[in-house]
């Protein structure tokens, strides 16, 4: 089973398990060293979207979609809405490109194992992580993703220590053209379609609980609009540019907060409220309430998008790829 320590070393050497294996050579970021039969992972949150964080500095350790949906089991693993594996991007192939931006490459997973393009929550728990293992200062960062480079800027710690918030520049929205309709307990409602380097149909409802359990994906057509899947969010006015949402994630199902699909909600409810910094020339901002808290996403003239919030680390700990193998075979 996984089991904590108090003070571990980075990313341990590790010989090949049951889809997982790897071993990483440099200098250590913690204090101790960790055995070469066990892997060093740790436990953040934003908004409590969480994840399990695998420090993996050359790429040497290969996940599974087995391996990882394991990890995320919350009664049989670790648990978590995903995986976030660090990579400096040179080691890497996806971002070997983009290494002279952003040294590091955040390699995202679902809790099912599948690969997705990019978790906004998962930027600023990277870039918490990154911070919190002393690989970088607080104040700007770049993070490469599967849908490119992403700017972070990491606040100071407050005087009492607190972390302080991280913002992420999301990119700009790209609004598809099209009708698409999202239908979740025998009633069909009108939904926008807005990528952020990952899909998501938006739709806005009175309550939100007519969300449904969103234990099941809800139903999105026309199906060729997202051949790979897509984030469904459900949105309800809370006040003047403040409103909630419910999201079912594709690959996680319904999670206590969804980055990319709080910009996502923003984008369309500007759009919906006739506001649009292109053509007035003025940033829009809105607050955004997820299950987990609360995210600011605001939108500028050139069509950038920034999220603000929380991001922590909460736990550290090690396990044993001999687990993971047995469990797994």
């Amino acid at each position: 089973m996984a089991r904590g320590t108090a003070a571990l070393s980075g990313p341990a050497a590790v010989r090949q398990a049951g889809g997982l294996a790897g071993e990483t050579a440099g200098p250590s970021p913690y204090h101790r060293t960790v055995s070469t039969t066990q892997i060093a992972f740790l436990k953040g949150h934003g908004t409590e979207n969480d994840f399990v964080i695998i420090p993996d500095y050359d790429g040497r350790i290969e996940l599974s979609p087995a391996a990882v949906a394991r990890l995320c089991d919350r009664r049989a693993g670790i648990g978590a809405d995903g995986v976030l594996r660090v990579v400096r991007s040179a080691a890497h192939p996806e971002a070997r490109a983009m290494a002279g931006e952003a040294e590091w490459f955040m390699d995202y997973r679902n809790s099912d194992g599948s690969i997705a393009e990019m978790c906004g929550n998962g930027v600023r728990v990277f870039a918490r992580y990154l911070r919190h293992a002393g690989l970088v200062e607080a104040g700007d960062l770049a993070v490469a993703t599967r849908a490119g480079i992403r700017q972070a800027h990491i606040a100071k710690d407050g005087p009492d220590g607190t972390p302080g918030g991280i913002t992420v520049g999301m990119g700009r929205a790209v609004l598809p053209e099209g009708e698409v309709t999202v239908t979740v307990g025998g009633r069909t409602r009108p939904a926008r379609n807005v990528n952020m380097g990952n899909p998501h149909a938006v739709t806005f409802v009175d309550h939100l609980d007519d969300a449904g359990d969103l234990y099941t994906a809800p139903g999105v057509a026309p199906a060729e609009t997202y051949p790979d899947g897509t984030n469904v969010e459900f949105v309800a006015d809370r006040g003047p540019r403040h409103v909630a949402m419910r999201v079912h994630e594709r690959g996680s199902g319904e999670t206590r907060s969804c980055g990319t699909g709080a910009c996502a909600v923003m984008v369309a409810t500007a759009r919906r409220d006739g506001l649009d910094p292109a053509v007035t020339g003025l940033p829009v901002t809105y607050t955004v309430d997820i299950p987990g808290g609360r995210l600011v996403i605001s939108e500028a003239p050139d069509g950038t998008v920034e999220m603000t919030g929380p991001a922590v680390i909460v736990a550290e700990g090690v396990f044993d790829p001999s687990w993971l193998a047995a469990a797994l075979a």
